[in-house]
């Protein structure tokens, strides 16, 4: 997902992640959760799940397990692999922002 680099030094890595040029939507496995409890499945998207509202109805490790579970294996993110044909398309979807959730 990133290309890694050293410093010549050796003290330190960078890595960078081609999402435009390299789409990995199919092979993303990461999700991000909000300090206030949503579960966003994508970084370019607006949608986040409630899954501090899952807990607040009593959900278990499993129940919790179960709500992310499902919300992953439903997911149909994929913006870096449409981004091209949206911005085309004049695309003005709303993100959320990556400071929000960590990206």
């Amino acid at each position: 997902m990133s290309r890694r680099y050293r410093y010549a030094d050796g003290r330190g890595e960078i890595g960078i992640i081609s999402s435009v040029t390299e789409p990995f939507c199919r092979d993303c496995h990461r999700a991000r959760l909000s300090a206030d409890g949503k579960l966003y499945t994508c970084l370019f998207t607006s949608l986040g799940w409630d899954a501090l509202g899952a807990l607040r109805a009593g959900a278990d490790d499993a129940g919790l397990e179960h709500f992310i579970s499902r919300v992953w294996h439903g997911r149909r993110d994929r913006y870096s692999e449409e981004r091209a044909e949206l911005l085309a398309a004049g695309d003005s979807r709303e993100k959320v922002e990556m400071s929000y959730i960590g990206g």
